[in-house]
């Protein structure tokens, strides 16, 4: 992989990461189409470590508010705080996704090696967009979050872990389910994006460990791979946190559906071999 390939897999991690069309499917189907590498271990695991860093940047003030409150709720065995309550609410909606991860990752590994099944998981990510917005109330912030709605948003997050559905997708869609407003539901994935995102990046690297992922990944490739998710990463944050408070989802699942019907036609066309 030379430097080129490496900055733009970099800046597809940082905007599909948060974006609502998978940025899963598109290291997929981008390196596949244009006859690229297949990213190694260790340059999947820099580029999540750089959408983490872009995460904790962003969210700086957010996260000691919420870690501040949920200590001093162990401390006085109340978290009637709604930053204390949050961070409850994110750590049960990370368990289904940790569970799935832990059964299933063989099953999972599989699919991110058929461009075509993405491409149809990326037009199922456009209709759950389409209906999230079709019959999502869109009324309540984050206060109005319970215990079972986050776990159920956690559970989406789990299924999101198939390459090409949207992790920031799925959470935020079945956060308008449940009647948050578009930014409420997009705060809440982001947030309970960290420890997925920081859990990938850190098996990645066990696994580079353990099996020699890095060979031949020079450091120059992945500190442009890193820095160039980190900073499309803190932009599309802003850019999408901003775009929410009057935009709706239509666009990104146009996208989608767009971009997983010809992933799925040049598949066929091609014989799976790509353009590249």
């Amino acid at each position: 992989m030379d430097l080129l390939q490496a900055l733009a897999l970099g800046i597809v991690q940082g905007l599909t990461e948060f974006i609502p069309v998978s940025s899963s499917g598109h290291l997929v189907v981008l390196p596949w189409l244009l006859g690229w590498p297949e990213p190694s271990v260790a340059f999947d695991a820099t580029l999540h470590l750089g959408t983490l860093l872009a995460l904790l940047v962003y969210f700086w003030s957010d996260i000691w508010s919420i870690l501040g409150a949920w200590l001093a709720g162990w401390r006085h065995r109340n978290w009637s705080a709604p930053a204390g309550r949050l961070g409850w609410l994110i750590i049960l909606a990370t368990i289904p996704a940790v569970v799935a991860g832990v059964v299933l990752e063989e099953q999972f590994t599989v699919l991110f090696g058929s461009p075509g099944f993405v491409g149809a998981a990326l037009v199922l990510t456009g209709c759950i967009l389409v209906l999230s917005e079709r019959f999502g109330s869109r009324l309540w912030g984050l206060e109005k979050l319970g215990a079972g709605s986050a776990v159920v948003i956690g559970v989406a997050q789990a299924v999101a872990i198939t390459p090409g559905i949207s992790r920031s997708g799925a959470t935020i869609a079945t956060g308008l389910a449940f009647g948050l407003s578009r930014t409420a539901a997009a705060r809440f994935s982001f947030l309970l994006g960290m420890p997925i995102i920081a859990g990938a990046g850190l098996s990645q690297l066990v696994s580079l460990l353990r099996h020699g992922g890095g060979a031949g990944v020079g450091a120059a490739t992945l500190a442009v791979g890193f820095l160039a998710a980190a900073v499309s990463g803190y932009l599309c944050i802003s850019f999408l946190l901003a775009y929410l408070r009057r935009g709706s989802l239509y666009i990104f699942a146009a996208y989608c559906g767009l971009a997983g019907v010809l992933t799925v036609v040049l598949w066929f066309v091609t014989g799976g071999k790509g353009l590249g």
